[in-house]
C-alpha cells in the first residue's frame, strides 16, 4: 500500500531542467533573463496602451497588432514562474496539475500567435490588393469576429489531448527536457498508449501551424505578383515596406519552431544543453522582439512611443 502511495506521489512531480551541467552559473544567467522577461512583459504593455490610447491608431491593421502584443505578453507570463524559478533557485520541480495547464497555455498561445500573423497577412493583402475596399471589408464588427475565432480554434482545439495527459501512466523518469512544460515532453515519459496523442498533436500542427505558414506564403505570393505590376519604383516599394514588420515578426515566429521541432525530432544525439537553449528560445524570442520589431519598422507606433517617452521626461 505504501509503494503505491509514493509512485502515485512520485508521479505527480516532474523535475524542470534549467541549463544541464551549468548550475553554479544559474545566478549569472537569472540576471538577463529576469531582463528579458521585463522587456517583454514592458515592451508588449507599452504597444498595448499606444494603440488604446491613440485615436489614429484605431485601424484593422493595429487591432491585429494588438492581439499579437496580448499573444506574446501571455506567452511570457505563462512561462514566467518556471523559467525564473529555476534560475532564481526557488523552484526544482512542478506537479502534473500544473504542468498539464501550463503546456495548455503555451501550445494553445503558439497556435493564438500563428492564427493572427494570419489574420495580419489578410490584412496586408486586402491593404495591396485591393486597396479601395479596405475599410468596407476589414469593418470593426468583422475584425472584432475574427478575434473570436482565433480565440475559439486556439482554445478549443488543443484540449482533447491535453485533457488525456491526465490519465496516463508516467513510469519513465520525470525529467523535463526544459524550464516549462511541453505536450511531446510528457508523452515521452509515459508509459501509457500514447497513439491519440500522437497522431491527433500531428493533425493539430498540420491544421494550424503549417496550414497557417502555407496560406501566409500564398498571401505574400499574390501581393508580390500586385506589386510588380505597380508602374512606380517609389510605389513598389512603399507597399512592400509595409509588409516588412508582418515579415519579420513572421520569421521570427516560425523560425524558433521549426529549430525546436528539429531538435526533438532528430537532435537525440544532441547535449541537453542545445534542446534548453531551443526550447528557450522558442518561448521568449517572438514575445521579446516583436515590440522592438513594431517599435522600430512601424512609424505610427514609433512616432507614438517617441512621444509618450518624451511626455514622461518632461
Amino acid at each position: 500500500m505504501s509503494v503505491f502511495l509514493m509512485s502515485n506521489l512520485s508521479a505527480s512531480r516532474f523535475v524542470l531542467t534549467g541549463f544541464p551541467g551549468l548550475e553554479v552559473y544559474y545566478i549569472l544567467f537569472a540576471i538577463p533573463f529576469s531582463t528579458i522577461y521585463a522587456m517583454v512583459l514592458l515592451g508588449n504593455c507599452m504597444i498595448l496602451h499606444v494603440i488604446r490610447t491613440e485615436s489614429s491608431l484605431h485601424q484593422p491593421m493595429f487591432y491585429f497588432l494588438a492581439m499579437l502584443a496580448l499573444t506574446d505578453l501571455c506567452m511570457g507570463l505563462s512561462t514566467v514562474h518556471t523559467v525564473l524559478g529555476i534560475l532564481w533557485g526557488f523552484l526544482q520541480e512542478i506537479s502534473l496539475d500544473a504542468c498539464i495547464a501550463q503546456s495548455y497555455f503555451i501550445h494553445g498561445l503558439s497556435f493564438m500567435e500563428s492564427s493572427v500573423l494570419l489574420a495580419m497577412s489578410f490584412d496586408r493583402y486586402i491593404a495591396i490588393c485591393n486597396p479601395l475596399r479596405y475599410s468596407s471589408i476589414l469593418t470593426n464588427d468583422r475584425i472584432l469576429k475574427i478575434g473570436v475565432a482565433i480565440l475559439c480554434r486556439s482554445s478549443m482545439l488543443i484540449p482533447p489531448v491535453i485533457i488525456r495527459l491526465k490519465f496516463l501512466n508516467y513510469c519513465r523518469p520525470h525529467f523535463l527536457s526544459h524550464s516549462f512544460c511541453l505536450h511531446q515532453d510528457l508523452i515521452r515519459m509515459a508509459c501509457s498508449d500514447i497513439c491519440f496523442n500522437s497522431f491527433y498533436a500531428l493533425s493539430l500542427v498540420i491544421c494550424t501551424l503549417l496550414l497557417d505558414a502555407v496560406l501566409i506564403l500564398a498571401s505574400y505570393v499574390m501581393i508580390l505578383h500586385t506589386v510588380l505590376s505597380i508602374a512606380s519604383r517609389e510605389e513598389r516599394i512603399k507597399s512592400l515596406q509595409t509588409c516588412v514588420s508582418h515579415i519579420s515578426a513572421v520569421l521570427v515566429f516560425y523560425i524558433p519552431i521549426i529549430g525546436l521541432t528539429m531538435v526533438h525530432r532528430f537532435g537525440k544525439h544532441l547535449s541537453p544543453l542545445v534542446q534548453v537553449l531551443m526550447g528557450n528560445i522558442y518561448i521568449l524570442f517572438p514575445p521579446f522582439m516583436n515590440p522592438i520589431i513594431y517599435s522600430i519598422k512601424t512609424q505610427q507606433i514609433r512616432v507614438r512611443i517617441q512621444r509618450l517617452f518624451s511626455l514622461n521626461g518632461t
